[in-house]
């Protein structure tokens, strides 16, 4: 398994592996499927560009199967913290350590950063394997927002949780 930073050229990958995960986790993004499905590869070329934003793959046998994005804050009251989102491992590679060798490259780029003190996260609260382990890297709970995601007349609860690096 190699886990690198995402390039343009890992746009389509990206996009093809991104729509898998809404679709086929719904409850773990505030994304939906309907409203990414139409979206080009290009919005991530650009993306994978910027530098307020890191996006680290996990590929095998050069197949990308895991994903999650480091994004760092601009203003400068701000600049301390850095959020984790949009983490999604393939359903048949989970349970081998790719999620935490993703969330480990992530924590490796902001502390590499010297601005970023803290990195935040929101997880469904259902969601005990991601939890078990965000909690196994050290991230700590610091609220709980009812009712975060809607979808038709579903509700989400999220545990917004820290970790200070």
């Amino acid at each position: 398994m190699e886990i690198r930073l995402l390039s343009q050229q890992d746009a389509e990958a990206y996009l093809t592996i991104r729509l898998l995960g809404l679709q086929n986790t719904p409850d773990s993004f505030a994304s939906s499927y309907n409203e990414e499905k139409e979206q080009t590869a290009t919005k991530y070329e650009s993306r994978f560009q910027s530098r307020d934003s890191y996006t680290f793959g996990a590929f095998e046998n050069n197949q990308l199967v895991g994903v999650v994005t480091l994004v760092t804050e601009r203003l400068m009251k701000l600049k301390h913290r850095a959020s984790i989102v949009s983490m999604y491992v393939s359903p048949d590679k989970r349970g081998i350590g790719i999620g935490k060798n993703l969330i480990l490259a992530a924590i490796k780029k902001a502390r590499d950063l010297k601005s970023v003190e803290q990195i935040n996260l929101s997880v469904v609260t259902t969601n005990e394997s991601a939890k078990n382990l965000y909690y196994s890297l050290g991230f700590k709970v610091f609220g709980i927002e009812r009712k975060a995601l809607k979808l038709g007349n579903t509700y989400w609860d999220e545990e917004h949780m820290v970790l200070f690096i």
